[in-house]
């Protein structure tokens, strides 16, 4: 918790009044004490007070200055503005990609590549109504957009589940230079044209049914696995109205599976083979879900309100990128979740975290999503 700034945390709490005529148990304390549940894999409130209740002696000096209760846990889930740690995890998130910045990507690339993507979170209808999904069952999604250098979330929004994941380019603000690659589900013409005017790039798959005039044939080389690359127009009125520009059509035959590829992109300038590598690096996003999904707890909430379940996804985002930064700083050969385990099993000791993580150092290759293997989706 010393990677937490405390200036930059009480900030955060002051915006949104989280301490306002709070007597005991204050946001920080919250924060501790989820941030612990997170990191040991409680199940429930019960079980995270009666694990920090039997170490009494050792609560003082980890920040706590108030009896727990899970109740008391419980109302401060509900009622205290989950943008607090919304807040907390961006300012986290600015300092994790300084320190990831270098990191290498497999593309011969300076721009930054962000990759968008969700993940859905099944509920139970009954605790959960507000989250309805289908008429048997509740779910959120995660949106997010990760930096593929690191692997860290830079944007993230939780929705209902029945919210289309193309909605979300509304709330995305492009920056200018940079590539973001997505999925079909994400192909609208309208809203992909905003990139264009904000003179960033996207790299998308190719939807079928969509109508498409070709303008020019480049030469292409084919033992790299690569068929044709086309500089189109959008042949239908509607369509040409929502997206007044030229596109590129680039088809790939991975050479794993035989699969056909079609991708689409604003950015005639890189070589068709460096868009096809561009959307390998796609599936990152989808290691980020399996990961947190597999080392956090995203999937049981300790609370039902809607404020409860943002409060808790935040709060783990953000265990997840103080183990990054951590990571980094003190240059460590461990994965993130081998530095997650033996937290869990050292919380309480009072010995500097370098010397901790030092001793439990291993040469096995690292499991954090920017060192998986990369695989098509």
């Amino acid at each position: 918790m010393a990677w937490v700034h405390p200036e930059q945390f009480r900030r955060c709490v002051v915006r949104y009044r989280g301490d306002y005529k709070v007597l005991s148990f204050s946001c920080w304390e919250q924060f501790l004490a989820m941030s612990f549940a997170q990191i040991t894999y409680r199940e429930s409130l019960a079980d995270l007070e009666v694990c920090l209740r039997s170490r009494r002696d050792q609560l003082y000096h980890m920040g706590f200055r108030s009896v727990l209760a899970h109740s008391t846990l419980a109302d401060a889930n509900r009622t205290r503005d989950w943008r607090i740690y919304a807040d907390l995890a961006a300012r986290l998130i600015r300092r994790a990609r300084r320190l990831y910045a270098q990191e290498p990507l497999g593309v011969e690339l300076d721009q930054t590549i962000y990759a968008l993507d969700s993940t859905t979170i099944d509920l139970c209808l009954h605790l959960f109504p507000w989250a309805r999904f289908r008429s048997t069952k509740a779910a959120v999604k995660l949106h997010t957009l990760l930096d593929v250098r690191g692997a860290i979330p830079t944007m993230i929004a939780i929705s209902e589940g029945k919210q289309a994941d193309v909605c979300v380019l509304d709330d995305l603000l492009p920056e200018a230079g940079a590539f973001y690659v997505m999925d079909r589900g994400y192909l609208d013409f309208a809203r992909l044209y905003r990139f264009v005017l904000a003179a960033a790039f996207f790299v998308t798959r190719f939807k079928a049914g969509v109508q498409l005039n070709r303008l020019e044939s480049r030469p292409v080389d084919r033992t790299t696995g690569l068929r044709s690359d086309h500089v189109v127009w959008l042949r239908t009125l509607q369509s040409a109205t929502h997206y007044p520009d030229r596109l590129r059509r680039v088809t790939y035959r991975d050479p794993e599976d035989g699969r056909m590829l079609v991708f689409l992109t604003n950015n005639f300038e890189l070589p068709a083979l460096v868009i096809a590598q561009l959307y390998k690096l796609r599936w990152r996003v989808e290691l980020f879900f399996k990961w947190i999904k597999q080392n956090l707890r995203i999937k049981h909430f300790f609370g039902t309100s809607e404020n409860a379940v943002k409060t808790q996804v935040w709060i783990a985002i953000c265990v997840y990128v103080l183990a990054a930064i951590v990571r980094k700083e003190l240059r460590l050969d461990l994965s993130l979740s081998q530095i997650l385990q033996v937290l869990s099993v050292n919380a309480f000791e009072q010995v500097p975290l370098h010397e901790l993580l030092a001793q439990t150092q291993s040469q096995d290759k690292p499991d954090h999503p920017s060192n998986q293997l990369m695989l098509w989706n």
